[in-house]
């Protein structure tokens, strides 16, 4: 009886150590995702305002 008290002691941390990790996670997706977005925003503003140009690593600025 006292071992599975103990089996039931450790799972319960463990679930409730689980439950920090999951409610963590949850908070940094959520902060990614609000970035991941703002990111998005902000590169359609840039496209529509024309700026969206790709520029090459061999390629020469306009001012050469």
């Amino acid at each position: 009886m006292q071992n599975l008290e103990e089996q039931i002691a450790h799972l319960t941390r463990t679930v409730e150590e689980m439950s920090d990790v999951v409610a963590r996670q949850e908070t940094e997706i959520a902060l990614l995702t609000r970035r991941v977005q703002m990111l998005m925003e902000r590169e359609a503003e840039r496209e529509q305002a024309g700026a969206g140009g790709i520029v090459l690593g061999d390629e020469r600025p306009p001012h050469y």
